[in-house]
């Protein structure tokens, strides 16, 4: 007879169902797993719905990937269901016999500068779900009236967030933006969007397949210093036989830099070993003060001077921490773990709650493999059946299941098909759940 275990993971994004995924790929005569899987929102998918830029459609393909995952048998969807409120972990616990969060890192990290507060100043941790329909972050107020915005960060959110900026608003029109602030951006007045990174360009994040997109800009002229990428090949190269993604990197920088500038009104210009001081401005954002750094051994260090950026609005893109969980123990923005296992506890870790805000959607998929592997090596003797959906019922939790987010999903689709646009995202909870 086999064994039937029940799993609980919490977070219904990349990291969460690749989780599911490796373990109904894990099941065999002797081994069968039953997957509850409970999402704070009412849709599923987490970043792929929420965080990618709507304007790389080609990435949020991997939804079928969920879907199928979804629709296997033992697998049961518990959205608009927030751990903590809702249930707890410890009541997880007891019902389960392993709980795998998965709930990602959703806060962005602070600059810790001067004027970090004043109005104009936002968190690409606001500004990217505010822009993809996220319902908690519709009602924030962005406003786009200046010419000049600065991005600070080096990676790929902070280069999606000035794109979306920098692009043409028309190139958004087929896209699943959200429609607040699809009617935003093309009211906006900017034309100038800095990227500034405080280290070199051998250090940055991002990533080349979306650097060597940026000189195809139709609408919009790229600008990096090529003196700044030679001087980065140099120091790479100093010190031996240059990373295949390093060289790959520098190479797509050195492109964008000796690519054709068309003397568009629009622009995007990347700004390297610039540290952020300061955010000036009188009772609304007008200026970045930020100092200049450079390479010595390896480290970078400053030179003591400055430059400033004037602008209307600054959004830091420089890192995410996880929104701690009760019960759960915390360290540096993520969850205290040994290679995803939680001490003392019958749960798990897996994406960037685990590990922190690195690697693209498929790292994912290896980190939950991974730690899915030590799950199923833990595993004892199997518990009764779990009784989630009496629990929420009982507490007037309203559960959206696989099947009313299939609804949902159908809807948002159907809204999208006679505008050309691949969906039109609801943002509002109550919408989504009158959805029958």
């Amino acid at each position: 007879m086999a064994s039937s275990y029940r799993v609980a993971i919490v977070g219904a994004g990349p990291a969460g169902y690749f989780a599911a995924q490796a373990l109904q790929n894990s099941q065999t005569d002797e081994l069968k797993f039953a997957i509850d899987m409970i999402e704070k929102l009412p849709t599923p998918w987490g970043l792929v719905r929420s965080g990618v830029a709507p304007d790389h459609p080609k990435i949020k393909t991997v939804a079928k990937v969920f879907e199928k995952i979804a629709t296997t048998e033992g697998f049961r969807l518990f959205a608009n269901v927030e751990l903590g409120k809702d249930i707890t972990v410890d009541e997880l616990e007891e019902m389960y016999d392993a709980v795998v969060i998965a709930t990602g890192t959703s806060q962005g990290k602070k600059l810790g500068i001067p004027g970090e507060e004043l109005p104009g100043s936002f968190s690409a941790a606001d500004f990217v779900p505010w822009y993809n329909a996220h319902p908690d972050y519709v009602d924030i107020e962005i406003a786009l009236d200046c010419e000049t915005a600065v991005v600070i960060g080096a990676g790929n959110v902070a280069m999606d967030v000035a794109r979306m900026l920098a692009l043409e608003p028309k190139e958004l029109d087929t896209t699943d933006t959200a429609e607040h602030a699809l009617e935003q951006l093309h009211n906006s007045a900017i034309r100038k969007v800095h990227i500034c990174g405080r280290r070199g360009p051998e250090h940055a994040a991002f990533t080349s397949p979306e650097l060597r997109e940026l000189p195809k800009l139709e609408h919009t002229d790229v600008h990096i210093d090529e003196h700044q990428i030679n001087q980065a090949m140099e120091r790479a190269s100093a010190e031996g036989e240059l990373p295949k993604d390093l060289k790959s990197n520098l190479d797509a920088m050195q492109a964008i830099a000796g690519a054709e500038k068309k003397g568009l009104e629009r622009a995007m210009y990347f700004h390297f070993l610039a540290t952020p001081l300061e955010i000036r401005g009188d009772g609304k954002v007008e200026e970045v003060l930020f100092g200049i750094n450079k390479v010595e051994a390896g480290k970078v260090i400053s030179t003591n001077e400055t430059f400033t950026i004037k602008c209307g609005i600054v959004i830091s893109a420089i890192g995410y921490e996880a929104v701690e969980i009760p019960g759960l123990p915390y360290e540096k923005g993520k969850i205290q773990n040994t290679d995803g296992k939680i001490s003392g506890r019958s749960s798990y870790v897996v994406g960037w709650a685990k590990r922190g805000p690195s690697g693209v959607i498929g790292t994912n998929k290896s980190d939950s493999t991974e730690v899915m592997k030590l799950l199923v090596e833990n595993l004892g003797t199997p518990k009764s059946p779990a009784e989630l959906e009496k629990k929420l019922s009982e507490r007037g939790s309203l559960i959206v299941t696989q099947n009313q987010w299939e609804k949902i999903n159908a809807h948002e689709i159907s809204k999208g098909e006679p505008l050309g646009k691949p969906r039109v995202k609801l943002v509002q909870r109550n919408e989504m759940l009158g959805i029958k």
